[in-house]
């Protein structure tokens, strides 16, 4: 897998991880050791700062909270965990269970809702139903088709990290072309993450164990790209001194992923296009087609409809790339995802440089939930990356993130410079408030005006500049 789909992706056959929030730290215990017995990934904490904390750095499929707790309650936690990871879902316990409260919880929207004493079978059936009920594509797996050890998990290799309601209708939607065999189209921008949805794709497709071909047709030249495509035969130009198997081929069985398809030339179109038709690829200088077996998954950040108007790209190859097109947001579009990539991201690094890291600042979090993101994943990748090869500090503190960022310090005037530009505007608006009349502006400013002359004349501004339909002046 490239560097681009590694950066988050995940196991999806791995257990649902948990988080459990209680302050009595003996049942704590308990419950920590009879979730895990049961075969979940178990994390623990025991105020609702320690909670907010590990879900700001980590990811989960599943809360467990006591409703009271030290520095807080389960509802008010809930309703943090809803603002910033809407698809998690949450199961509260109390021994001040009343009906009032059981019926604000469920009509908020909470998955579960026991009164201790509970029994462990009553918790355990009630985190089976809420995992079952976040769906098939819930916080662990991007993509998933059965509970975890079936036949069809196995089939599900590939994940995509996401709490996103707007992801997980792509992924939704991407597990359900995955088993039929229809050319897909995945629009994006860069950096959104479509080769990595195009291999999950191909490893939860009936053809996984084949090959998966991926080829860029916006970076390789033009000369080079038939060949490349289609393969050629000993002395087919000059320089083809031994035969060469194009990708087409070595993609038959499995998936060819054509990225950037819309960069593809005109005439190229036209090859593919025969292809996708009969089935049969002919190489370069070859007299014989060769018949192959092949889906294709193509992608683009162009807009395709634009280009078919213009003409830059075939309408009837169009029609054969996009039986089925799934959008990608982009990164900014699921900013609730943004903590989760980063905590995944920062623990494959630290392991990377070596680095005993544990998470990041609030503030530095707070920097990479609102930045603007032009780059979507492959940016955070990139400033988690060079955050973590400067950091000297377990916790990541802002400053790195925005220098990652290139977010630019306040600039900081001096004194004089403050007070040169602030009358220079308080001027220009006395002349555009007059229209030019020094007299009225002078008057306004509590000024002769010979004093105010002096002022104009300090700041280079002409009265005759503010008469009419002059130009605007630069303040």
């Amino acid at each position: 897998m490239s560097t681009s789909t590694e950066m988050h992706a995940t196991a999806a056959a791995a257990p649902a991880r948990l988080l459990v929030v209680d302050d009595d730290a003996d049942l704590l215990r308990l419950l920590a050791m009879r979730l895990q017995a049961t075969g979940y990934d178990v994390a623990t904490a025991d105020s609702v700062a320690a909670a907010r904390s590990r879900l700001g750095v980590e990811r989960f499929d599943l809360v467990v909270s006591d409703v009271r707790l030290p520095d807080g309650d389960g509802l008010a936690l809930f309703e943090d965990i809803r603002r910033q990871h809407p698809a998690l879902p949450v199961i509260l316990l109390t021994a001040h269970g009343t009906i009032p409260d059981a019926v604000e919880a469920t009509a908020l929207g909470v998955a579960g809702y026991l009164t201790k004493p509970f029994d462990s079978q009553a918790l355990l059936q009630g985190i089976r139903q809420a995992l079952q009920r976040a769906g098939p594509t819930h916080a662990r797996s991007g993509l998933r088709a059965d509970a975890p050890g079936s036949a069809g998990d196995t089939a599900w290799r590939a994940a995509i990290l996401s709490r996103s309601s707007r992801m997980q209708a792509v992924l939704d939607e991407a597990r359900l072309v995955a088993a039929a065999d229809a050319s897909v189209l995945i629009r994006g921008d860069s950096g959104t993450g479509k080769e990595l949805l195009a291999r999950a794709i191909h490893l939860a497709s009936p053809r996984a164990a084949a090959p998966f071909v991926a080829i860029n047709c916006g970076a390789i030249p033009e000369p080079l790209l038939e060949s490349e495509l289609f393969g050629h035969v000993r002395g087919a130009f000059t320089g083809a001194t031994s035969a060469h198997q194009g990708l087409v081929q070595a993609a038959h069985g499995g998936t060819l992923f054509l990225d950037e398809i819309g960069d593809m030339p005109p005439a190229l179109q036209v090859k593919l296009l025969r292809v996708l038709q009969e089935r049969a690829v002919r190489p370069v200088g070859a007299t014989r087609a060769q018949a192959v077996d092949l889906r294709i998954v193509s992608a683009t950040h162009r807009d395709l409809d634009a280009a078919l108007a213009a003409g830059q790209f075939r309408a009837d190859l169009y029609y054969r790339i996009d039986v089925v097109s799934l959008q990608l947001p982009t990164l900014a579009e699921r900013r609730e995802d943004i903590p989760l990539l980063a905590g995944h991201f920062l623990r494959s690094l630290a392991h990377k440089y070596g680095r005993r890291l544990t998470g990041f600042a609030p503030e530095a979090l707070e920097a990479l939930a609102t930045a603007p993101w032009p780059g979507n994943v492959r940016q955070l990748h990139n400033v988690v990356e060079q955050a973590c090869a400067l950091a000297t500090t377990a916790l990541i503190p802002r400053a790195l993130v925005e220098r990652a960022l290139r977010v630019q310090p306040a600039e900081a005037l001096g004194y004089a410079e403050a007070k040169r530009r602030f009358e220079r505007n308080y001027l220009i608006q006395l002349l555009k408030l007059t229209a030019g009349n020094v007299s009225d502006a002078a008057r306004l400013a509590e000024r002769n005006r010979t004093e105010f002359y002096r002022l104009l004349q300090r700041h280079d501004l002409t009265p005759e500049l503010f008469r009419g339909a002059g130009p605007d002046v630069e303040q």
